[in-house]
């Protein structure tokens, strides 16, 4: 039996750490934590970015990878902030949940083995995405706010 008392804090703490962690994503790729090359800081701007969607969609056709990059950066920005603000939360989470599955397969058939995903824990944040979304009453978000004031919800 879950106890209501971890339940909350821990969906707060999943919200926060994959919605900051998604727009730090997107910070990074817009040169926001400093440029390419800079300690830390994995793209520095949305070329190199552009050219690490290029490595793992490989088996796609170049022409697609602008559009691979801008849907990526966009589903990242748009499940971050739902995430921090707590709005339709079950769906957010899915989303994201897939967005990160579909990463993780992209990483492991890009490169050889399965390091870059466990490196960059993909699978943990994947399966906090998915657990959140089993989540049946979020608290401390715009979804409680929204019940709370809707007497038929």
């Amino acid at each position: 039996m879950q106890s209501r008392t971890l339940v909350q804090p821990a969906q707060l703490v999943v919200r926060f750490g994959l919605g900051t962690a998604f727009l730090s994503a997107v910070a990074d790729r817009f040169g926001l934590w400093g440029p390419a090359g800079t300690p830390g800081v994995a793209w520095g701007d949305f070329l190199h970015f552009t050219m690490y969607t290029r490595d793992i969609t490989w088996f796609m056709p170049a022409l697609l990878t602008p559009l691979l990059a801008w849907m990526a950066t966009i589903g990242e920005t748009l499940f971050g902030v739902l995430l921090l603000l707590g709005y339709r939360t079950r769906e957010t989470a899915l989303g994201a949940g897939g967005l990160l599955l579909t990463f993780a397969l992209s990483m492991t058939v890009s490169s050889p083995g399965l390091h870059g995903v466990f490196t960059y824990s993909v699978l943990s944040a994947a399966g906090a995405a998915l657990l959140l979304a089993t989540v049946p009453d979020p608290a401390w978000s715009f979804d409680a706010l929204v019940r709370k004031s809707d007497p038929a919800a």
